[in-house]
This record gives C-alpha cells, sequence and structure tokens, in this order.
C-alpha cells in the first residue's frame, strides 16, 4: 500500500492512495489526480508513475510527447529533484504545499503496526535517556572474581568500544538527510553490538513531544528488520508493547523489560513460557526540540534475555539517532521555510514573512474585518507607449516598473495584494495591523511618484515616451484574508473600502495622489493637501470628500 499525504498551501489536509497501474498527475489545474490550491504551482507540475515496482516522481508533465517541466521546481527532502524513486517517508514540496510519501508493505500493514497492551514485564531496569553518555561510559565496581587490574582494562575496552560505534555512527550519519537510511544504520549497529533479534524504529506524527504528551502523538514504524531470515516469519507476528514505548517517551527513560520467563529462577517452567513472553528494550529518540519517537528491540526466544549492557549500548545508539532524526527535521524544516519565503516574500514585507513562520498560528484562513489603508496606481499613457515600443520593451518596462513600486511597498510596511495589468493594488494595514498603516500609505504613494521620475529618465534614454501614475487612497473597514473556492484561493481584500480606492485612482490624472478624507484623518500627513470635488462612489449615497496630495 502507498499513499500521499498532503498538505497544500490553503491548509487543507487528505490522503491520495496511489495505484501502480495509474498514472497520478500534481498541480493546480482541477483535472490532476492530486489538485493544489497554491499559487506556486504550476497547472501541471508534476506527475508520479510506477518504474519496474517503485514509484518515480518526475518533475513536470508530457504535452504532446515532450516533457514540459514546472516553472517552480520540484524539492524532494529540500533539494530540488527532476526525477525521483520515492522511499517511504520521503517529503516533496511543490510551492507551499507538502507531500509525504508512505509506503507500507503487506508484511508491515498486518504485523508491524500492531500494538499490544500488555503490562510490563517483572524484572525491570530503566536510565535517564538525557544522561545516557555519561550512563554508558561509566566505570563498574569490580568483582571479587575479578582482580581490580583486569576490571579496569575490560571497563577500557568496553568504552573504547562504544565510542567506536559513537564515532562511526556519527560519521555516517552527519551528512545523510534520509530517515531510511538513517535507520537502516541504526538497526545494522544494533544487531552488530547486542544480541537483539528484532528491531523497530518508530517515528512520531508531527512535531517532537515534549514531556508528558506522548500518547498524544500516533507512533509509526520506519524501519522493521530481524537478525535472520529464520526469525523474520516469527517476528511478523509479534506485535509491539504500547506500554513501554509510552512509558519511555513520556518518561524520557530508556527501559529493559524482562518478563519471568527471562529470569533464571523461571527458566524451564513450560507454563510462563506458552505465553510468548520475551525480552525488551525501548528507547527514546531525544534531542534538543523534544521526542522524535523510540527504538524498540526484542529477544524472540523466551528463554533469552537482554543485559544492562545491552540496554546502554541501545540507548546511545538512539542518542545518536535522534541527532540525525533532529538535523532531518531541521534540514526540511528550512527547506519549507525557504519555500514559503519565495512564496510570501513576492507579496509581504520582510518582517511579516519573519512573522508568519515564526508564528503561524497566527495567520489562519479565512477573512476576517479589519481596518486598513488600500493603495491602487496605474500608469497612465501606456496604451500609447505599448503602440510605439517593441513588446520586449514593454515587458521590460513593466518588470522594472512594478519591481521598483512593489520594494517601496514593502520599505513602508505594506502587502501587495495584486497587480493588475500596468497597474497594482497594495494594503497597508493586513495582515498584521498598526497605527502608522494609513500614514505608511501616503508616504508609500509619494515616493512611488518620486521613483517615476527615475524611471523616466531611463525612457528618455531609451526613445521612449515618458509614462506617468494615478494614485487612490482610502482608508476604512474591508474584509481581509483567505478569499476564493476550495482548488483555488488568495490573500486579499474586500468591501467598500476597496472600490472606493479603486475608484479615487481611476479619477486621478498622472502623477496626482487622490487622497480621501477618511485616509486624510487616519494619516499624518507632511504634505499640502488641497481640497478636490467630491466622487460619487456606487453604494455610497453621499459624494466621497477628496484631497489632492502636493507630493512635489
Amino acid at each position: 500500500m502507498a499513499l500521499l499525504k498532503i498538505t497544500d498551501a490553503s491548509g487543507r489536509e487528505w490522503e491520495y492512495p496511489l495505484n501502480p497501474q495509474n498514472l497520478c498527475t500534481i498541480g493546480r489545474a482541477p483535472d490532476n489526480c492530486v489538485v493544489l490550491d497554491d499559487p506556486r504551482a504550476s497547472r501541471h507540475h508534476a506527475h508520479i508513475t510506477n518504474d519496474e515496482g517503485a514509484f518515480k516522481l518526475v518533475d513536470g508533465v508530457y504535452t504532446n510527447g515532450q516533457l514540459r517541466r514546472s516553472a517552480n521546481k520540484v524539492f524532494i527532502n529540500g533539494e530540488p529533484r527532476f526525477e525521483h524513486l520515492l522511499n517511504n517517508g520521503d517529503r516533496v514540496t511543490i510551492g507551499a504545499s507538502t507531500l509525504r510519501f508512505e509506503q507500507l508493505p503487506e508484511e508491515r500493514a498486518t504485523a508491524e503496526v500492531r500494538y499490544d497492551d500488555k503490562p510490563l514485564g517483572h524484572t525491570q531496569l530503566l536510565i535517564s535517556a538525557n544522561d545516557v553518555l555519561q550512563t554508558v561510559l561509566r566505570s563498574k565496581p569490580p568483582t571479587a572474581a575479578t582482580s581490580s587490574r583486569d576490571k579496569e582494562m575490560e571497563d577500557l575496552r568496553r568504552k573504547a568500544d562504544i565510542l567506536a560505534v559513537l564515532y562511526e555512527m556519527s560519521k555516517t550519519l552527519g551528512s545523510v538527510f534520509d530517515l531510511n537510511a538513517i535507520f537502516a544504520k541504526a538497526t545494522d549497529i544494533i544487531f552488530r553490538v547486542t544480541p537483539a533479534d528484532r528491531v523497530v524504529a518508530l517515528l512520531a506524527e508531527g512535531p517532537p513531544t515534549g514531556e508528558g504528551d506522548a500518547q498524544d502523538f500516533h507512533l509509526f514504524p520506519i524501519a522493521t528488520k530481524a537478525r535472520d531470515e529464520k526469525l523474520e516469519a516469527h517476528a511478523k507476528k509479534l506485535t509491539i508493547g504500547r506500554t513501554i514505548t509510552r512509558k519511555v517517551m513520556q518518561e524520557r527513560v530508556a527501559l529493559l523489560s524482562q518478563d519471568a520467563a527471562a529470569d533464571e529462577q523461571f527458566a524451564g517452567v513450560e507454563s510462563i513460557v506458552s505465553q510468548g513472553v520475551r525480552s525488551t528494550i525501548c528507547a527514546p529518540l531525544i534531542a534538543e526540540s523534544g521526542v522524535h519517537g523510540a527504538i524498540y528491540a526484542d529477544r524472540l526466544d523466551p528463554f533469552a534475555s537482554f543485559t544492562p549492557d545491552d540496554l546502554e549500548l541501545i540507548s546511545a545508539v538512539a542518542s545518536q539517532t535522534a541527532v540525525a532524526v533532529e538535523n532531518v527535521r531541521a534540514h526540511e524544516r528550512l527547506a519549507r521555510e525557504e519555500v514559503a519565503r519565495a512564496n510570501y516574500g513576492r507579496f509581504l514585507p520582510e518582517y511579516v514573512v519573519r512573522q508568519m513562520l515564526e508564528n503561524p498560528e497566527s495567520f489562519k484562513l479565512g477573512g476576517a474585518n479589519q481596518k486598513i489603508t488600500v493603495l491602487f496606481a496605474d500608469i497612465r499613457g501606456f496604451t500609447r507607449l505599448s503602440e510605439h515600443a517593441q513588446p520586449e520593451k514593454v515587458v521590460q518596462l513593466l518588470n522594472k516598473y512594478f519591481s521598483a513600486m512593489t520594494d517601496i511597498i514593502f520599505a513602508h510596511g505594506g502587502t501587495l495584494d495584486k497587480y493588475l495589468g500596468d497597474g497594482l493594488m497594495a494594503l497597508f494595514g493586513a495582515p498584521t495591523a498598526t497605527p502608522d498603516d494609513a500614514t505608511n500609505a501616503l508616504n508609500a504613494a509619494v515616493a512611488m511618484q518620486r521613483r517615476l521620475v527615475g524611471i523616466n529618465e531611463d525612457l528618455r534614454e531609451e526613445g521612449l515616451p515618458e509614462v506617468a501614475i494615478g494614485i487612490g487612497l482610502h482608508t476604512g473597514e474591508a474584509v481581509v484574508g483567505y478569499i476564493g473556492s476550495e482548488r483555488r484561493s488568495e490573500y486579499t481584500a474586500i468591501g467598500d473600502t476597496v472600490n472606493t480606492a479603486s475608484r479615487l485612482e481611476s479619477n486621478s490624472q498622472g502623477g496626482q495622489i487622490l487622497l480621501s478624507d477618511a485616509a486624510s484623518q487616519a494619516a499624518v500627513c507632511r504634505y499640502p493637501l488641497i481640497p478636490h470635488e467630491a466622487i460619487k462612489v456606487k453604494n455610497r449615497e453621499q459624494p466621497v470628500p477628496l484631497f489632492v496630495v502636493q507630493w512635489q
């Protein structure tokens, strides 16, 4: 069984099962198998096909026999890829959307994910996972059967072996960003240094858990392995003890649990052995941000048991593995943040993007009424310019104009709502409101007019006619938020305030800034204001009082 767990840019979450016989297309267009509500996704962004039994993700789609790549690329575990054979746990990033690939073999679906709630064994030994390194490398007191010198040599050899294991782990995992490879390495080392018959790596869904809340997170196996083929069939029939996994994650301890059959005094008691009891070790994956999961190991022979040394060794491996998992998740988080910066950085000032990344809960989907100042700007004389200039020159001019104006809007704390042909719409006070929103909008409008002086100098040097912009500003209540359909939405503002600002802009002349009375009262104006004839606006009974800003 293979599936995609999807979260698109709008926050919608769902799952899509993959069929080896069917092509799975991904993109913004409604005819895709996976439709992403994401402006950064291409209409047909990528597809997944089956390649000799493995699922392969390809950037782009075939059109008339030609592969057309996406505009904004596909990222696998934070790295851009054109093609990639998907592994269990891979995270695919398209725009601001995330798709996690999960593949559950039949044997895992029937055996590895089953838990039991049996009580812990009669014999228990635990160590603090936070102090595992000090515990593992501590010296043990000599026994009567051995001399102090022999014991000292034994301790030194034991410490050297442990340090060699930890060094091997750190050297291998330091540059690995694949969870499957990390757990495969951890499992291999556990089999080499302990008598474990089965090892299961369990990863917690969602963010790492804090103390006391581990039971709220689902653990899913990401790697399961038996020591040899003879044990595979027996290992598949066994469950995982939920009691021990919950305890180690909640209390942050590594635990050795042995049933009565593992104790020497009960050896040979058939009634105990027939219950299928065994020796188990479970160690949490603890890193700075919390608990990422656990490593679960057991002996499948009811008469075989783990020792305290085995507990310490598995705990040390789990500690090193947790650091590697933390690095992977940090790498993925940085990749997602980079994508988010690319998405939102086109429309929002840097400080707002930073707030969104640091506190995403404060920017919820949906609409809300709030007071904002809306700015509309439009080029005058653009039609005449486009008639006399080459298309390449027109596009070059628009790109230069929009780049300059967008920088000014961001510099004054505004949000770029959208481009409208040769015009634009900007919001001040959304998504974050400040007492200076109207003032910032007015100052931005003046800076835009002044910046156009330099743009016109460039046009004259190229033999092109000069252009001018008209700007309208209005302050009032508007509905602001992600507005649209299930498949397509955008962050914008709607309402009478927006309509009024647009109406002011359409009545402004080239080089003019028309300011509504409401905006003039909300702003601290450093420029002379000249009264202008009031204008009628749709859905308003009274004409809107206006002022012309003397910015020159």
